[in-house]
């Protein structure tokens, strides 16, 4: 009973990489941490102001998550906090249930990060991981691609200083291009120099102070604080030469302080209506998160359990519902720096959020003089990174069915919404897969000459008999298929008035449902009825269990072979006397 019970609880991989921890382990995770804070700082800020929340909520929202992470997560490497495709789903949710800016807007978001979280967590103690593979690659790398330009135009308003809402691409670009002429020329100044600059250190910076002989450790420090660099110089410009009396928007007060004690709404009526959009915001975060952990920890020979992760950022974003935070998940970039900067445990995490708790304590007052402007360059650099237009073309190239969920995706998503879009693109993914599914490639085989291996006949040079004809079913047999199974041997009778004999070939035949079991049926009665009999070889053995248990071997005219060429021996020996050796 006790076994039974522990394995619905959630393992803590914190007490395994904790017995481990050393003095030097310490060193690599507080210079990761250092790099990390300076770069989530002015991240966290702009993307709580993506979501339409106080930018102090977005520092808010990244110091228990993390905390949680550490405990709970089994990637020794991911950065959890606020991301960017998240924050742009979180805004276009609960702008339809409050207006932003007000009290009412940051509960129903610490709303639906408690759903959120509850989703995630509750999938993780059902082992659910493995629905993450329902979400194909290229309708994720569609969606990401297509919030990434929705929300680079949708910060164009902030560095134009003007108003403009919409909440598709073809709306923002009809909003900007007629509030064109109420451009405010300076912030519009401030915003191009600050996106220019910020392009420039993340590309460039880190390679020049290599060049005039900075270490490489320090120079990878100094590249990642480019941002914190371009919040105090504009910062210190705002001040000394008053560009908010010049009619520049500014950050204005923000709040010192701990992350506050909340709560989540406690409406049954608004659960219902955020149920859907919590559910895709966890699944995209989940994905997102896992695709991360995944890739940084092969590169250390280490694996992550999805299972766990479901725990770890069910929890993370619980604990951001009752600390003011936002839904939240494993961001791309910071992980990325966090791997580079030489983080080898989760700690380097704790060790973050007790930098952006010092942040919210001691440095908030700095932030009053913080252009807006210099934020909305921060997110456009960092979201422009996610948009890989090239996808359209590698699919084009090598599968068209796959170029039709991507280009769904993408355009559905900026004409129609996130939200649509995403369950549009998910859609028509299932649709192309149920099509595939139910068109199988079938090949017509041959014996190969001087071997006893059967080949394609429309690739190779084989021997075949006009008495038999032998099918390679290069798939599992379900319903979606079997009707393609049994069109495709009727028609091979037809065109073969001397056949004899039918032999399915069924090396790459992992299952047989109980639809594809009564085609198979029928398949083999009319071919009987018509003097032709159906015979099997290489049934894997699963699936010849499953036929055991049925009637079907008692009713089958034909035989089951082992291999194809003993079938050939039997049935028709004069393919391999006529066959060189």
């Amino acid at each position: 009973m006790a076994n039974s019970t522990a394995r619905w609880l959630p393992s803590m991989p914190l007490l395994d990489w904790g017995r481990q921890y050393r003095l030097e382990t310490f060193a690599g995770d507080f210079v990761a941490a250092l790099i990390v804070t300076m770069m989530l700082i002015p991240q966290s800020l702009a993307y709580a102001m993506l979501a339409g929340l106080p930018p102090e909520v977005g520092l808010y929202a990244s110091v228990a998550p993390l905390l949680c992470y550490a405990v709970f997560g089994s990637s020794r490497v991911l950065a959890v906090g606020p991301v960017a495709v998240v924050s742009l789903m979180t805004a276009a949710t609960v702008a339809e249930h409050a207006a932003s800016g007000t009290h009412a807007y940051w509960q129903v978001a610490l709303t639906l990060a408690f759903l959120s979280g509850a989703m995630l967590l509750v999938m993780g103690l059902l082992r659910l991981g493995f629905l993450a593979n329902f979400l194909s690659h290229p309708v994720i790398s569609g969606f990401i691609s297509a919030s990434g330009l929705l929300i680079a135009l949708s910060q164009m308003k902030t560095i134009m200083g003007v108003k403009a809402e919409g909440h598709d691409f073809l709306d923002l670009l009809l909003a900007l291009f007629q509030q064109a002429p109420n451009t405010h020329g300076l912030t519009l100044l401030l915003g191009i120099v600050a996106l220019v600059f910020l392009f420039w250190v993340r590309k460039g910076l880190k390679p020049l102070l290599i060049r005039i002989g900075i270490p490489l450790r320090l120079a990878d420090i100094i590249a990642k604080a480019g941002p914190v660099g371009a919040i105090g110089i504009s910062s210190g410009l705002a001040w000394g030469l008053d560009w908010q009396g010049q009619g520049m928007k500014l950050v204005g007060t923000v709040p010192q302080g701990f992350p506050p004690l909340t709560a989540p709404l406690w409406d049954l009526a608004l659960w219902q209506e955020l149920l859907v959009p919590a559910l895709l915001i966890s699944v995209v975060g989940f994905v997102e998160s896992v695709s991360v952990g995944q890739t940084l920890a092969a590169k250390r020979r280490q694996r992550i359990d999805p299972d766990q992760e479901l725990v770890a950022l069910g929890a993370s974003n619980l604990s951001a519902s009752f600390t003011g935070g936002f839904p939240v998940t494993g961001g791309f970039a910071r992980s990325v720096v966090n791997f580079d900067a030489g983080a080898l445990t989760p700690a380097a995490g704790v060790y973050t959020a007790a930098g952006i708790t010092l942040a919210s304590l001691f440095l908030t007052p700095a932030l009053y003089y913080l252009p807006q402007a210099i934020l909305a360059a921060t997110i456009v650099v960092a979201v422009l990174s996610l948009v890989d237009l090239s996808v359209l073309k590698s699919t084009w190239r090598f599968s068209k069915l796959d170029f039709i969920a991507v280009a769904t995706t993408l355009f559905s998503t900026l004409i129609l919404g996130v939200e649509s879009g995403l369950v549009l693109g998910v859609l028509v993914s299932w649709g192309l897969f149920l099509f595939r599914a139910s068109r199988p490639h079938i090949a017509t085989v041959g014996l190969l000459a001087g071997t006893e291996h059967f080949r394609n006949v429309n690739r190779h040079q084989v021997a075949v008999s006009p008495r038999l004809v032998c099918l390679r079913v290069d798939a599992s047999m379900f319903f979606a298929n079997a009707r393609a199974i049994e069109d495709r041997i009727n028609a091979e009778v037809a065109l073969r008035p001397q056949l004899e004999h039918v032999l399915l070939q069924c090396s790459a035949v992992n299952d047989i449902d109980a639809s594809a079991l009564e085609s198979l049926e029928a398949i083999a009665s009319r071919l009987n009825t018509s003097g032709i009999a159906l015979h099997f070889s290489e049934i894997k053995g699963p699936v010849m269990d499953k036929l055991e248990r049925s009637e079907f071997f008692q009713h089958l005219q034909g035989k089951v072979f082992l291999t194809s060429y003993q079938a050939i021996q039997a049935l028709t020996p004069e393919v391999i006397e006529g066959t060189p050796s």
